[in-house]
């Protein structure tokens, strides 16, 4: 006789372990969140994008602003993100109602009276430009100036570091990609790529909403990326990272550094941009440094070739740990590495208080 299928997770609610929590948590809608790269909407285009299940339509005005409202008409509730842009109106495909980025319609075109329409409770969200990435801020519009994106000197200015942005989708809950980029300890995924090796955690501690590491581990001694890297001159023995929710960073030596911001879209779905930024890399088998010039380039061509191939493996294993994960989840947990237990308790505190603040009971955040 056929087993029947194992029960689905239970919900944040109702789970019993820390990991169970952690796996079915959201994230805080009161941060910047990266959507998109700018490059990949044009003026006059319309995309939708997903924060935590909520649909959003994105927008570009023909004069390059983003805007950004509740992905539905007022009217018959259809998807805006399938309708088109028209100067710096979002134009539903149905009946034609406009939306200029307030949250009633800025025009009907058969409404010949030329009525003042009422609020129709629609979300509008604070829209910014930085480091070649669109941000949204989800939650209360109050709190956005509050907030503020993460600031990485080495991409502003005319000296800024050459940085090439990634962006993909993973089948996987977002705590599982916060856990993989800093857990130094699965080295044996990437074989040949070798991004770090023989890692061993000299520093855990959190502090507030961040979580502070560093490793001694061997870092860029892959075949091929090694030989870009001046080891004589950097010290890649060591990388320190933080998850500063809810953002990802690390450091090795100075001048090889990454961010990786996450975009919750549900229980199994992330879009994840990753920004790698190196202040110089060498010409192989000499001791120069390729000319700024040339670096974009060159980071073009490693991100193609080097980087994103590594990335998917982790995207492999992760969308394998979250199949493992709805299977099994009830499965005892079973951890070496103290990190993941520090991000998944911040990740669960975040999410606790934020569900505290929407049902007004402040006391449950405690």
């Amino acid at each position: 006789m056929k087993p029947s299928p194992s029960a689905p997770p239970p919900g944040f609610e109702e789970a019993g372990t820390l990991r169970q929590r952690a796996r079915t948590a959201g994230m805080d809608p009161n941060y910047w969140y990266a959507v998109e790269e700018v490059r990949r909407i044009k003026p006059g285009t319309v995309q939708e994008v997903v924060f935590w299940k909520h649909s959003i339509a994105l927008y570009r005005g023909t004069d390059g602003t983003f805007h950004a409202i509740e992905n539905r008409c007022a009217h018959r509730q259809l998807k805006l993100s399938i309708g088109d842009v028209r100067g710096c109106r979002l134009v539903c495909a149905y009946h034609g109602w406009e939306y200029g980025g307030e949250d009633r319609p800025a025009g009907v075109p058969y409404d010949g009276e030329g009525r003042s329409f009422p609020r129709l409770a629609l979300r509008t969200y604070p829209v910014k430009v930085r480091y070649g990435l669109v941000w949204l801020f989800p939650g209360d519009p109050e709190k956005a100036e509050q907030r503020h994106i993460p600031e990485i000197p080495e991409l502003e200015g005319p000296d800024r570091w050459p940085c090439v942005p990634l962006r993909f989708t993973w089948s996987a809950h977002h705590s599982m990609v916060v856990d993989n980029v800093s857990d130094l300890t699965h080295a044996h995924l990437h074989g040949l790529y070798r991004p770090f090796d023989g890692a061993t955690l000299t520093r855990c501690e959190t502090v507030g909403d961040n979580v502070h590491l560093a490793y001694d581990t061997r870092v860029g001694r892959g075949r091929v990326s090694g030989l870009f890297v001046d080891h004589k001159r950097l010290d890649t023995d060591r990388m320190e990272l933080c998850y500063e929710y809810p953002y990802q960073r690390s450091n090795t030596g100075g001048e090889i550094k990454h961010w990786l911001f996450v975009l919750p879209m549900g229980e199994r779905t992330t879009r994840v941009f990753f920004l790698f930024c190196f202040k110089s890399l060498k010409i192989p088998f000499l001791p120069v440094r390729i000319p700024r010039f040339a670096m974009a380039a060159v980071m073009k061509i490693s991100s193609r070739l080097l980087i994103a191939p590594l990335l998917n493996q982790d995207r492999l294993a992760l969308e394998a740990e979250q199949e493992g994960f709805e299977k099994h989840w009830d499965a005892r947990p079973v951890e070496f590495n103290p990190v993941i237990k520090a991000f998944q308790e911040v990740t669960v505190r975040k999410w606790r208080e934020h569900l505290a603040r929407e049902s007004g009971n402040g006391d449950a955040a405690a």
